[in-house]
């Protein structure tokens, strides 16, 4: 009696971590980790007499221009579902430069996937009336990407945005590709 208990057990033990390995196989892509922005990539040539350069590349992501300033992020980690459903948890989102360095300058943030490589590119985004930063930077964001993400997303970059009227990027997620 002992050993058919004790095997009827193991048995709904089993089924529940196979049933459950089943249930979290729903994920997309998942993101471990952040980069903050720098707004601009490359400056080439000498500088004219007013202090600009002749020669300044903007940092544009996949279609998405940077933020105006440097922002800095100390961690970030986010799941996306088949279904859209989206989890984005980050610390420490703050302004990286500027007069209000170490601020998050009462910025509210959306979620931006984006699954091409290469143009023309598709913005699935949670709400873009976005969550506000709080004042350490911390956020979190549970929305569903509009519009839904394809069933495939081989090139994912999440991206962390200004709320309008400018919705730069302030962030990017790193994908935990295993």
């Amino acid at each position: 009696m002992k050993k058919s208990l004790f095997v009827s057990i193991l048995m709904l033990l089993i089924g529940g971590f196979f049933a459950s390995s089943v249930v979290a196989d729903d994920t997309l892509v998942r993101f471990r980790g952040g980069i903050g922005d720098l707004p601009v990539s490359n400056v080439a040539g000498i500088v004219n007499p007013d202090g600009t350069f002749p020669d300044v590349t903007r940092n544009i992501v996949r279609g998405v221009e940077p933020a105006g300033q440097i922002w800095v992020i100390s961690a970030l980690t986010a799941d996306v579902k088949v279904d859209g459903q989206i989890h984005v948890d980050g610390r420490g989102l703050l302004l990286g430069g500027g007069n209000g360095i170490g601020s998050n300058a009462n910025a509210r943030v959306f979620a931006t996937l984006i699954c091409e490589a290469a143009a023309p590119f598709s913005e699935h985004s949670t709400n873009g009336a976005g969550v506000a930063l709080a004042p350490n930077g911390d956020f979190q964001i549970e929305d569903v990407l509009v519009p839904p993400p394809p069933a495939n997303c081989d090139s994912p970059m999440l991206l962390i945005r200004n709320s309008e009227p400018n919705p730069g990027w302030f962030a990017a997620g790193i994908p935990k590709l295993d």
